[in-house]
């Protein structure tokens, strides 16, 4: 090993981690002026990259696909933890429709454009299965990052499509890239082939997730640091195992996690906490390394085809899919043109555009900057809008803003009791009495009331107030009563 390798890497290093602070603080200026935050770590990616301030060790196209795969399965399994199981059931049908019929659809549609375009067929449909799939990193950012509350029925559709339709686009791309390169032509079992791979990658996501449940449930670590390095581990083996059994590694993360997080585990919200920290780690991660791969005078030289299919797919190919996809399901048209708009797309078809590349196909570099111009169009066009149009379309939910401040007991045990967080609207019955007055079951204690930016200590003629969060202890027996005082439980 050289002497100078040390230095070098320690400015590589030093440098990976001032992009990334740069980006988690640019991040609260880009929310401001309405801009999704994942845009921001792309442009400072694109800012240092091959033709930026000096180019970087990182822009390889091998590396860069590596770490979008293993940044997407931090992230969807983090989607996945934090998706309810009534969530699932109320939106599965709909959003399982989009995420298969919807990209195919969408892939077909922009393809057909694409071809008017000049792309040969195979390249014109390549470029629509790139791009066909809505990407779960951005839907999450935007949709959680940006505080936005959606109606239920628009914000579950838009998550789990956002969730479920990545193994589709995977399966066609590189299905298309076989063809293109010449080294696996197009055959009448795909269709076969796509739903094998979702029915096993389904079926091990269930079985990797209950397998999760029963080891945090019975594992006595001897550090609580050691349950989330178990839950990543898990993450990465379910991920890798599925691809290996020729299923879609990606489904079945979601769904591990989906089944995960609806168990009582040990340590479950300090769980919460790494993960959600983990994926918006891996979203800068992912998002600065592809802005590294771009090519600016490629992107030049493409522009006016980007732009062209930017507004075919954000106008015509996403909403005329979406409308079809919903009409069965009763969507009020608002609904309908809102989820076709809010199909936003992130670094999941950067890294599908890295696949023609790896194959050595035949005008893959072409397709990645095509692909890339599509993204930040689609960034800034329904990306920078999905504020004003939430609130044009009158589709917040109203539900009171989350607390100042988060409770929560941390144990590597099973306990007999959980932490409720309600909130007091001006109409709540509790609003205006005191906590002595109420019928509490003897298990049950208010433990923390957050009033504004004050915490007051609940006491027995502390009366509660519109506008206040209170945090409340109780036996799960004793759950219902509970509720049937305060309303539905909040956001902690």
């Amino acid at each position: 090993m050289e002497l100078a390798e040390p230095g070098q890497t320690a400015v590589l290093l030093a440098a990976v981690g001032g992009l990334a602070l740069v980006s988690v603080l640019f991040s609260r200026a880009a929310g401001r002026v309405g801009l999704p935050v994942n845009l921001a770590f792309l442009a400072l990616g694109l800012l240092v990259g091959i033709e930026g301030l000096g180019g970087s060790a990182l822009a390889s196209p091998a590396f860069a696909f590596r770490v979008g795969v293993a940044a997407l399965v931090l992230i969807l399994f983090d989607g996945g933890l934090n998706t309810p199981l009534s969530s699932l059931r109320r939106g599965m049908a709909p959003a399982g429709v989009l995420a298969t019929v919807g990209v195919v659809g969408t892939a077909a549609v922009l393809g057909l454009f694409a071809r008017l375009l000049g792309f040969t067929w195979t390249e014109a449909f390549l470029i629509g299965a790139i791009v066909s799939s809505t990407d779960a990193a951005a839907v999450f950012a935007v949709l959680r990052g940006s505080g936005l509350q959606l109606k239920k029925r628009v914000g579950v559709t838009l998550e789990l499509e956002s969730g479920l339709n990545d193994p589709m686009a995977v399966i066609l791309t590189v299905a298309l890239t076989g063809a293109l390169s010449g080294s696996a032509p197009l055959s009448a079992w795909l269709a076969l082939d796509v739903l094998v791979q979702l029915a096993v990658g389904a079926a091990a996501g269930v079985g990797f997730g209950l397998a999760g449940r029963w080891l945090l449930a019975r594992a006595k670590l001897p550090a609580a640091g050691l349950y989330p390095a178990l839950t990543l581990a898990l993450a990465f083996v379910t991920f890798g195992a599925t691809t290996l059994a020729h299923g879609s590694g990606f489904l079945a993360v979601y769904v591990a996690g989906a089944v995960l997080g609806h168990s009582a585990l040990p340590y479950k919200t300090g769980l919460l906490r790494v993960h959600d920290a983990v994926a918006w780690l891996s979203q800068i991660g992912m998002f600065l390394v592809l802005g590294l791969l771009a090519d600016p005078t490629g992107l030049w030289d493409v522009a006016w085809v980007g732009l062209a299919l930017s507004l075919v797919l954000a106008f015509v190919a996403r909403p005329v899919v979406v409308a079809a996809c919903l009409a069965p399901f009763r969507y009020p048209l608002v609904e309908i043109g809102y989820i076709g708009w809010v199909g936003l797309r992130g670094a999941v078809p950067i890294i599908l555009g890295v696949f023609p590349v790896l194959a050595g196909a035949p005008g893959a570099g072409r397709i990645l900057d095509v692909v890339f111009f599509i993204v930040v169009l689609s960034a800034l066009l329904p990306g920078g809008t999905v504020r004003q149009v939430t609130e044009k379309l009158d589709l917040a939910s109203g539900e009171p803003p989350p607390s100042e401040a988060v409770l929560e007991i941390a144990s590597t045990r099973m306990l007999h009791g959980e932490v409720l967080t309600f909130f007091v609207e001006q109409a709540s019955a509790v609003c205006g009495s005191a906590i002595q007055d109420l019928p509490f079951p003897d298990t049950a204690a208010v433990m923390l009331v957050v009033r504004g930016e004050e915490l007051v200590a609940p006491k027995g003629k502390t009366v509660f107030l519109a506008g206040d969060h209170v945090y409340l202890f109780c036996a799960p027996e004793d759950r219902p009563l509970v509720q049937l005082i305060f309303g539905r439980p909040g956001e902690g």
